[in-house]
């Protein structure tokens, strides 16, 4: 089966990792970001970063202004929404496996302050076992 096209849409954009790495940057920071921006602090080849933001543009994720000589990349975070929801699909079990590991630490924290406090009694029994004799 043939594989969908990189721009066909956001899922498969964001299929590629750098494409993720250039997504969280513009999403860091509040201001536009340019190609050269892009190319130094991924310390990629500029062609490379430029293709990849045509994908991001293609699928609508990143939007482009013209200042000057230089392109302004923003993030068009709106675009992410399709993604949010399939993701929010499967909260259900990240939720449950969380609020097991909540209550197995819950659990052995009070073993172990009934152990210690067991402990705790056995020693001051033996202290006073001692004082007597």
């Amino acid at each position: 089966m043939a594989r969908a096209a990189t721009t066909s849409d956001v899922f498969n954009a964001i299929a590629e990792p750098r494409r993720r790495e250039i997504i969280n940057l513009l999403a860091g920071g509040h201001t536009p970001r340019t190609v050269g921006d892009l190319v130094e602090t991924l310390n990629l080849p500029q062609p490379a970063v430029s293709k990849h933001l045509g994908v991001l543009r293609k699928v609508g994720l990143v939007t482009v202004r013209k200042q000057g000589q230089h392109r302004l990349y923003e993030l068009n975070a709106q675009e992410l929404k399709p993604v949010h929801d399939w993701v929010k699909n499967f909260e259900r079990f990240w939720s449950h496996h969380v609020d097991r590991i909540k209550e197995r630490a819950e659990r052995v924290a009070k073993e172990r302050a009934a152990a210690a406090a067991a402990s705790s009694s056995s020693h001051a029994r033996n202290k006073s076992d001692a004082k007597e004799k």
